[in-house]
């Protein structure tokens, strides 16, 4: 797989997002979970990104035991900055001083690691000042715990506090064709200021992938039954907007998932998108994305088929949203 620069790293041009092996999409396979991180570096991923929150605790020490004599064969981030609330259970924005130092001692426990090579803070507090909490992750790069910063669904505004406090090394937020909220103003402010751009659910949470054509392909417990853009005449509607989508992928003898993440890919230099899977069959179809190559104007067509005035719903429900940024 050929590389790009993500801050100070050479990474793989598509790295892994992890949280599906411990959560939200349905019941976690661990075997296929081991079986998929130990493909994914065979393959050549070498950034992989998992959270302090994933499976509270979980999907760290999934990756810390399975890949902990291969270390230094990877890119590794992960974050901290989303707590659970004791008394409801309730996933809320924590970005105290204390807490980041706190969940960061855990998280390297976890990992079974001496340093995080890239550190976010997942979702910004909005009672405590970005500049307070990315204070707490200098804090930690100093020490040598942390390499490098990041941020997570943030406005441009806040990435422009925050990088002035210390710089900024990646921004992670949602964006694929039917999530183009980043196109307003955050890609180009990553670009003036040299930060990268780290689109998590680049496959829209598996939409995109043509394999999820009712509600019934989704286990009970997947978040995404609650999701606005998979429920009812939404649902409904999107789906339509794939039959030209996978005529396009057809013709250039492609799977919709890889033209999706090449339509991605093309969309700028500095964007490394982390599409998750738990599966080691999609491990391989999304490293296949990396080397496509697709005409301008069929991404542009695929841009053109599926996009915010085309897509129905709004991308979380009320009782997903945890504290947004918007600009």
């Amino acid at each position: 797989m050929h590389t790009r620069h993500l801050g100070p790293f050479r990474v793989s041009a598509i790295g892994l997002g992890c949280m599906s092996m411990s959560q939200a999409y349905g019941t976690p396979d661990l075997a296929e979970s081991e079986r998929a991180l130990h493909r994914a570096l065979d393959v050549g991923y070498t950034f992989l990104d998992t959270a302090s929150i994933y499976g509270v605790g979980h999907n760290e020490k999934l990756i810390g035991r399975v890949l902990r004599e291969q270390r230094t064969s990877f890119v590794l981030a992960s974050k901290c900055g989303i707590a659970v609330e004791p008394t409801t259970n309730a996933r809320i924005a924590d970005g105290r001083p204390v807490s980041i130092r706190r969940t960061c001692e855990q998280s390297l426990a976890n990992l079974q690691t001496d340093v995080i090579d890239l550190y976010y803070l997942h979702r910004r507090d909005h009672a405590v000042p970005i500049e307070e909490s990315v204070g707490a992750l200098a804090e930690l790069v100093t020490e040598g715990k942390i390499r490098t910063i990041g941020l997570s669904e943030v406005s441009s505004t806040t990435l422009r506090r925050a990088h002035a406090t210390h710089p900024i090394a990646a921004l992670q937020s949602e964006y694929s064709l039917w999530t183009r909220e980043p196109e307003h103003r955050v890609l180009a402010t990553c670009r003036e200021l040299g930060v990268s751009f780290v689109p998590f659910s680049p496959l829209g949470r598996a939409f995109l992938c043509g394999t999820i054509r009712s509600a019934a392909d989704l286990e009970g417990n997947d978040m995404r039954r609650e999701m606005p853009r998979f429920v009812g005449d939404a649902f409904e509607r999107n789906l339509a907007l794939l039959d030209g989508f996978g005529a396009l992928a057809r013709k250039h003898g492609c799977t919709m998932a890889q033209l999706a993440l090449a339509w991605v890919l093309a969309q700028d230099e500095s964007i490394v998108p982390i599409p998750g899977t738990k599966h080691v069959a999609y491990i391989e179809e999304n490293a296949g994305a990396a080397d496509l190559v697709i005409p301008d104007d069929d991404l542009r067509h695929a841009g053109a088929l599926i996009n915010a005035e085309t897509v129905t719903g709004d991308r979380y429900a009320p009782s997903q949203r945890i504290s947004l940024d918007p600009e």
